[in-house]
């Protein structure tokens, strides 16, 4: 079972504007291989474009932390918020129905409370240079981990009501 089996693309399309207006991170509903469903990023900053942009920035900073941390909220059934290796937040909510996984919502690309860019790990990675990763991080909007928290609950009740209705709607 896919998640548009579940509800039709415009319905996770919603979702992740609801994610994107609430809290202003780049909002995205994910398959359980860790693809986006709706391939229209939004960046709180502009370092993360670049990141993706690059080929080992993409398989070893975005996907990677993708995978780990949407395997743990899968595991535990429950949203979780870590940051990725560039050190930014990334929060992820499962998505089930009934007992099955069918990916995750969330968002990412804001500071996490006092945190900060791990600018020599993007350097290593991307070969990004020093300078042009403290110019991208200049303004990289932060959130703080009781408004995380909040946005994770947000998440989970709304994908929980999404799932119901559309389930109900069959």
């Amino acid at each position: 079972m896919e998640l548009t089996d579940v509800c039709s693309l415009e319905t996770w399309a919603a979702l992740e504007n609801e994610i994107y207006e609430r809290s202003g991170l780049n909002p995205a509903v994910f398959n359980v291989d860790g693809i986006r469903i709706n391939p229209n990023p939004r960046w709180p900053n502009r370092l993360c474009p670049e990141i993706k942009a690059i080929p080992k920035g993409q398989s070893f900073i975005c996907a990677t932390a993708h995978m780990n941390i949407a395997n743990m909220a899968r595991q535990q059934r429950r949203p979780v918020i870590e940051e990725c290796d560039a050190g930014m937040l990334k929060l992820v909510v499962p998505i089930f129905y009934n007992d099955t996984f069918l990916g995750g919502a969330g968002g990412c690309g804001m500071i996490l409370g006092e945190g900060a860019v791990d600018a020599f790990l993007v350097n290593k990675i991307t070969d990004l240079g020093e300078n042009d990763i403290e110019r991208l991080t200049e303004g990289i909007p932060s959130i703080t981990a009781q408004a995380a928290e909040e946005l994770a609950v947000f998440i989970q009740q709304r994908v929980d009501q999404i799932v119901a209705e559309c389930i109900s709607r069959r």
